[in-house]
């Protein structure tokens, strides 16, 4: 509800690609580096599924840490890139590992890898569809229908129940809750928040970010006092030397995996940029990017307990072992690379340096640059004096050369003109 979305969608691409592929990279080598280092430290007792989850669980990131300390008004787009990966890679995480549970291990075939990734597909598309609908359809209720409009109780509990509608539907059809209610934040955000009176406005804002706090508070104090329960450090067998194998195994394969597909994207990334207007993602914030998802959170913890507990308990001493295992992770990782990241983010990116060039604020603009309208053929190029031909070639050059730039351009036409009338918003002109 409170992404900062012109950031989001102008960095669309790259967030999508370090969210999306690099979770799959990440997993691929975190998977294959247990399947071949567990067994060397005398922990080897798992299936090809449990092998898969685990590379799924230990390749989602938390960037809590990361985002308190980098500043968004000096480097907005870092900022949107550590962000948004974040919530992606969260919600990748989730529907990946449904499509992993889903695998049938006794009919493993040459195609199960593209069955995997069309499970995929199919939850991350139909999530995204249902949490968009409800959005839109709460945005409608809001603007059209009379009831609950002028009332802040009304307003503000219409969009909280059915955000939670959202989340509810998508778990009762067995989609991605997380990436549902993303989506559907992000509508009612763009739509149902403006046709709501200011009062509502200051309360909704107030009430997601108190709730947002609550429940990231409440999952570390979970985290922390399950940590205190004995039965599963007790059903454990491994020795002291198998666990101090097996978490430098996770440390190392966590520090390999993120940095396997974080520098190589970001490369890919600014070669695809080209000349735009975007500054690239420098070495400096490739090393930020890759720090700040190094730490584990409370969507590795929720993963494990999923795939290895029965309502949160197991007799199975491996499983034990794996529990036991993520939560020292979780806690390492928050606290030894959280209480690093202030230090490395200091020297790596030094205070009052802004390193976004100006051009980066026009995406924010209601009026990107003239020459950028793309009028393939106006009526005043048809003069036969050959300019609309220019014209055109010169747009089609520049739309391959800026494409999000350009479907930015034509999402604003067409949501002024069609969207913005039904659901509600103010217009871009």
């Amino acid at each position: 509800f409170q992404v900062k979305k012109k950031q989001f969608f102008h960095n669309f691409l790259t967030i999508m690609s370090f969210g999306v592929f690099g979770v799959f990279i990440s997993v691929a080598i975190v998977s294959a580096g247990f399947y071949w280092l567990l067994p060397k430290v005398g922990f080897g007792k798992l299936d090809a599924v449990d092998y898969l989850a685990l590379g799924v669980i230990f390749s989602s990131t938390d960037t809590v840490c990361t985002l308190q300390v980098i500043s968004q008004d000096e480097t907005p787009r870092l900022y949107s890139l550590v962000f948004g990966e974040g919530v992606v890679n969260d919600a990748t995480s989730v529907v990946l590992f449904n499509a992993i549970k889903n695998m049938d291990i006794t009919k493993i075939k040459s195609g199960a890898v593209l069955k995997v990734i069309g499970d995929f597909l199919y939850l991350f598309a139909t999530s995204t569809i249902l949490g968009a609908t409800i959005g839109l359809f709460t945005a409608y209720v809001l603007k059209a229908l009379y009831f609950g409009r002028h009332s802040t109780d009304r307003e503000v509990a219409l969009m909280a129940l059915m955000a939670y509608l959202s989340y509810m539907l998508a778990e009762l059809l067995s989609l991605s809750g997380i990436l549902t209610v993303f989506f559907c934040g992000i509508v009612m955000s763009h739509y149902a928040w403006h046709n709501v009176t200011e009062s509502s406005r200051i309360t909704t804002r107030h009430i997601f970010a108190t709730l947002s706090f609550i429940a990231e508070t409440f999952i570390f104090l979970y985290v922390g006092m399950d940590a205190l329960d004995m039965d599963k450090w007790k059903t454990t067998q491994a020795s002291f030397k198998t666990s101090i194998g097996i978490f430098g195994v996770i440390i190392s394969l966590i520090l390999l995996g993120r940095a396997a597909f974080v520098f190589p994207l970001s490369i890919l990334s600014n070669f695809m940029s080209g000349n735009s207007e975007k500054a690239p993602i420098t070495f400096k914030h490739q090393v930020v990017i890759w720090w700040a998802g190094l730490m584990r959170g409370a969507v590795s913890i929720a993963l494990a307990y999923n795939q290895f507990t029965f309502s949160g308990v197991t007799q199975d001493p491996v499983h034990a072992t794996i529990i036991t295992s993520t939560i020292v992770v979780v806690f390492f990782t928050t606290l030894v690379f959280g209480f690093l990241t202030r230090p490395m983010i200091s020297a790596m990116l030094p205070q009052h340096r802004h390193r976004e060039p100006a051009g980066g604020r026009s995406t924010g603009s209601n009026s990107p640059k003239d020459e950028f309208i793309l009028p393939f053929l106006g009526d005043e190029d048809a003069s036969g004096s050959g300019s609309g031909f220019v014209q055109a070639k010169r747009s089609i050059s520049m739309m391959l050369e800026r494409p999000i730039h350009t479907v930015h351009i034509y999402w604003r036409k067409f949501d002024d003109r069609f969207m913005r009338p039904i659901f509600g918003g103010p217009r871009s002109y």
